[in-house]
C-alpha cells in the first residue's frame, strides 16, 4: 500500500509555506488560486499539487508579484516563472521548498537534482549553512506540529547525511596539513542525533586537521581509549538531548575526571551546554552555541 501522505489540511499547508490559514481561504475565495477537496464534513484538503502550486506561489508573492496578478496566470506559466526570476535572494526559498517536496513525496531524485542544481552555484559550505540548516530548523518545527512524521525526518536526515559523507570521504584522501590537536568527535550515551557532528568532521579535516569519528551514543570509558594512542586531543562532544538535564554536570566531572589534562580539552555543542554549571567551566573547556561558532573557533 503507498503511504505516502498525499492529503493536507489548511494548517499543513500554513506550517510548510508560511502563509497564515486566514490568507491561503482569502486567496482561495477571491482568486480561486487553490482548488481544494473536501471531507464529508465540509473540511477543506489538498493534494500534492495544491502544496507544490502554493510554495510556488509563496515565492512569487514574496518576489513582489500580487496575489491578484499570480491569479492570472495559466498553471504552466506559475512553475515557468518561478524559475525566471529565481535569484540569490530566492534561491534559498525555491531550494528549501523543492527540499520540502522531495520529503513530502519520499522522492529522493528531486533531492538530489535539487542538490547539484545548488552545488553547481554554491560551496557544499554555503550550501550547508544557508539551505540545509535552515531546512533542518523548519523539519524539527513540522514534525512537533505533526506536519511530518518520522519516517519524512529520516528519510530527509540520511540524504543530508549521505551529502556530508560525501564530502568527507574527498577530504580523507588526503594527508592532514595541522598536526597540533587531533580532534575526536562523538555523542553521549542515549544522544542519536549525529548530522550536526558529521558536519563539524568535515569542516575540521577541511581545516587540515586529523579527526577520530566516534558517532553516537558513545560511553566516556570508549572516548578515553583515544587517549593511548594521541596527544593534545580536543573532544568535541554535541549535546542535543543527551546528558538530560538533571543528569549534564554529572556528566562534564565525570569528562573532566576521566578524560582533560593539560594536552586534552572538551569542545562541547549543542543545545544542552547552556546549562552546564558555569563553575565548571576552566581552561580545558569551551562551549558553543552553534556549529558556525565552533567552525570560527579552528
Amino acid at each position: 500500500m503507498n503511504n505516502i501522505k498525499s492529503v493536507f489540511s489548511i494548517k499543513d499547508l500554513e506550517n510548510i509555506s508560511g502563509i497564515k490559514a486566514h490568507t491561503i481561504r482569502i486567496w482561495e475565495k477571491r482568486y480561486s488560486v487553490l482548488e481544494p477537496m473536501r471531507t464529508q464534513t465540509n473540511i477543506r484538503t489538498y493534494d500534492l499539487e495544491n502544496l507544490q502550486k502554493l510554495l510556488n506561489i509563496t515565492l512569487l508573492h514574496n518576489h513582489g508579484y500580487k496575489i491578484s496578478q499570480i491569479s492570472k496566470l495559466t498553471e504552466q506559466r506559475i512553475p515557468e516563472l518561478v524559475n525566471e526570476i529565481i535569484t540569490d535572494k530566492s534561491f534559498k526559498h525555491h531550494a528549501i521548498s523543492s527540499f520540502k517536496m522531495a520529503m513530502m513525496n519520499f522522492d529522493q531524485t528531486l533531492f538530489i537534482n535539487t542538490y547539484n542544481a545548488l552545488l553547481a552555484e554554491k560551496s557544499f559550505r554555503e550550501i550547508f549553512f544557508d539551505i540545509f540548516l535552515p531546512f533542518i530548523g523548519e523539519i524539527g518545527y513540522l514534525w512537533q506540529t505533526n506536519t511530518i512524521s518520522i519516517a519524512h525526518e529520516h528519510f530527509i536526515s540520511y540524504l543530508i547525511k549521505q551529502k556530508i559523507l560525501l564530502e568527507t570521504e574527498a577530504l580523507q584522501a588526503k594527508n592532514p596539513t595541522n598536526d597540533e590537536k587531533v580532534f575526536v568527535l562523538y555523542l553521549p550515551e542515549n544522544e542519536i542525533h549525529e548530522l550536526g557532528l558529521m558536519y563539524l568532521n568535515y569542516e575540521i579535516q577541511l581545516n587540515g586537521y586529523k579527526t577520530i569519528f566516534l558517532g553516537e551514543s558513545v560511553p566516556i570509558s570508549s572516548v578515553k581509549d583515544m587517549k593511548k594512542y594521541f596527544d593534545n586531543l580536543v573532544f568535541i562532544c554535541y549535546m542535543t538531548v543527551e546528558p538530560n538535564v538533571n543528569e549534564l554536570n554529572n556528566y562534564v566531572r565525570e569528562v573532566i575526571k576521566e578524560l582533560l589534562d593539560e594536552n586534552s580539552e572538551l569542545w562541547a555543542i549543542g543545545r544542552m551546554v547552556e546549562n552546564i554549571d558555569s563553575k565548571l567551566i576552566n581552561n580545558n573547556i569551551k562551549t558553543f552555541t552553534s556549529i558556525n561558532d565552533l567552525v570560527e573557533k579552528l
